[in-house]
């Protein structure tokens, strides 16, 4: 299993936009992405914690595979 890189909440939001989702609504530090059934906040933290990444990206439906392809390119 690949370990997860240190990302912050605007480098996951700006990577999640690329993947198809849009920003629903910002309310303070929190982002809200929608991309059909999914819905998922994004803090706007320096770094994520490794828990809060990985809850978000089973709520985004992506696996640590897809986002550390996301990120080589």
């Amino acid at each position: 299993m690949a370990k997860l890189p240190a990302l912050s909440g605007a480098e996951l939001v700006s990577l999640l936009k690329k993947k198809g989702f849009q920003v629903v609504r910002q309310k303070g530090s929190h982002v809200s992405l929608q991309k059909g059934a999914y819905r998922t906040v994004v803090p706007l933290h320096d770094d994520l914690a490794k828990g809060t990444l990985l809850g978000i990206l089973k709520q985004c439906g992506l696996t640590r595979e897809e986002l550390m392809a996301r990120l080589k390119k």
